[in-house]
């Protein structure tokens, strides 16, 4: 049961969220996007929040600052919540802007302000779920698509659904995090997609 909860932490680390929204939105998506424009969005977006914080990792645990992926400590989570931000910036200023879609850029602005919300618990020295706030976001991003477009991807959602429910458990039994700091993870991580719906929805 420990190695299933493990695996489940890894597949659905915070640190996929942000390009997972992206090819969710290229497949869900019914207008049309040349080639040219999805490897000008997800090439990007993969280097900079999959590829760079895995070497900022490296260099933070040489450094003594972190200790593990999942960042256990409170302590821990300072200096990579502050990379992912500025990397979400970067996105958000010189990546989308290329290839300008509506959808995906206040996805960004979402995850941002969701990394932010955590970055300010962390100061008051409060430990939320960044699982839970990951696929919280993406969860409810899902939906958020689904409404905008009109089209049926109930599956997807009902996947998600069940995903939200056995990250939370893996959470629990893997003792990372207590019931409110789960919940407090789900709620950002919704809020935060749910805020943005009014500027494209």
């Amino acid at each position: 049961m420990k190695t299933f909860a493990n695996a489940i932490s890894y597949i659905f680390h915070p640190l996929f969220i942000p390009i997972a929204g992206t090819l969710a939105y290229f497949l869900i998506t019914p207008k049309y996007s040349p080639l040219e424009i999805q490897s000008g969005n997800v090439l990007p977006i993969f280097i900079l929040t999959v590829i760079i914080p895995i070497i900022a990792f490296f260099i933070l645990k040489n450094l003594g600052i972190v200790t593990s992926v999942h960042m256990a400590s409170i302590s821990e989570r300072k200096y990579p919540l502050f990379i992912h931000i500025v990397l979400l910036l970067m996105i958000l200023y010189k990546v989308l802007p290329n290839n300008y879609i509506g959808e995906l850029y206040f996805y960004f602005v979402g995850l941002i302000g969701s990394a932010c919300a955590n970055l300010l618990l962390v100061f008051t020295n409060y430990k939320a779920s960044l699982h839970m706030a990951g696929i919280g976001g993406l969860f409810m991003y899902l939906i958020n698509l689904s409404i905008h477009f009109e089209i049926n991807v109930i599956i997807a959602i009902s996947l998600f659904s069940l995903a939200v429910g056995v990250v939370a458990s893996s959470r629990l039994y893997l003792k990372a995090h207590s019931k409110p700091e789960l919940f407090i993870g789900l709620c950002i991580g919704i809020l935060s997609q749910l805020l943005t719906v009014k500027f494209w929805l």
